[in-house]
């Protein structure tokens, strides 16, 4: 697990001497689940220093080049601060840091209603950048799908029923899935509500590149809807049909597609639910998180009802 740092761990004359920042101060941000945050405040202006507690050298450079590619290609997000010798990360005690110019705003969770059109239309405008786009040509293949060693864990879960469960969820995904594989798009991977600033000019910023990844379209936009339009761990079809009518602007959905949303977004929950129970049962047990997989359960079971014709 990582070890996180804290506040007084950061040496600030070196922050100030890497970028040129004069007097900088710092305070810890809330959230981050692999990470540690803080708002840098300074009359240079106002940024967000990352101290990548989960990353190594080379995973750091990626995600600052990945991150600093989508800024420059248009995608409403936050743009990388170099070095004051250019490069896009540096190191504290060994550790990989990223400076990123601060977005005044904040998390808004649910996301509401009104909004959702919009978050659509930037992931369509995500899947629409050339893979071969500078800084963007590296890119991994599938991070957020669950990969054959995972796989193979599920049988050996203790909740045996719940093993059972996401077993044959993933059985049935992956038979509807075979024969119509769809062309791979840069995807997200993981556009939920606390990756998405609402600025103060009522816009949307999305955060976190760290599974962008070259994948199927439907996947990601599947995942969005588990991470945006749920409300009361149940799909809502309003909320979908917000999201979807967005994406649509931009990318409309071939009649094949559409019918093949709903499976994507069972299959986007299925992921959620392995990672949950896998997380807070077996890799960092926590008895306050053990049953948190179960949401997922809930979720999927309201997609079909949320999803019928008619509903979105």
């Amino acid at each position: 697990m990582a070890t996180y740092t804290k506040l007084d761990q950061i040496d600030l004359p070196a922050v100030s001497e890497r970028y040129g920042l004069r007097d900088p101060q710092l305070e810890p941000l809330k959230g981050g689940a692999a990470n540690s945050s803080f708002h840098v405040s300074s009359p240079s202006g106002d940024f967000t220093l990352t101290i990548l507690d989960n990353h190594d050298i080379g995973s750091a450079q990626s995600l600052a080049t990945y991150t600093q590619a989508v800024y420059r290609l248009g995608v409403p997000t936050t743009e990388v601060v170099p070095a004051l010798d250019g490069a896009l990360i540096t190191t504290f005690d060994g550790r990989p840091v990223i400076l990123k110019k601060w977005i005044q705003g904040e998390v808004r969770q649910p996301l509401p209603i009104p909004l959702l059109p919009e978050a659509g239309r930037i992931l369509a405008q995500l899947h629409a950048l050339a893979p071969e786009s500078e800084g963007l040509g590296d890119l991994p293949v599938g991070t957020r799908r669950l990969s054959a060693e995972q796989l193979d864990v599920i049988p050996q879960f203790a909740d045996r029923e719940f093993a059972a469960w996401l077993a044959a969820r993933l059985k049935r995904v992956r038979s509807a899935e075979a024969g119509s594989e769809r062309s791979r798009k840069i995807a997200h991977g993981d556009l939920f509500a606390d990756n998405v600033i609402v600025r103060d000019d009522g816009a949307l910023s999305v955060l976190d590149w760290e599974t962008v990844s070259l994948d199927d379209p439907l996947l990601d936009l599947g995942m969005a809807a588990v991470g945006l339009a749920a409300e009361g761990d149940v799909l809502v079809p309003e909320r979908l049909n917000a999201l979807v009518t967005g994406y649509q602007t931009l990318a409309p959905l071939s009649e094949a597609d559409a019918a093949a949303l709903p499976l994507e977004i069972e299959h986007a929950a299925c992921i959620i639910a392995f990672h949950r129970y896998y997380r807070h049962n077996v890799r960092f047990p926590d008895a306050s998180k053990s049953t948190y997989h179960l949401k997922m359960i809930k979720f999927v079971e309201s997609v079909g009802a949320a999803t019928r014709p008619g509903r979105t």
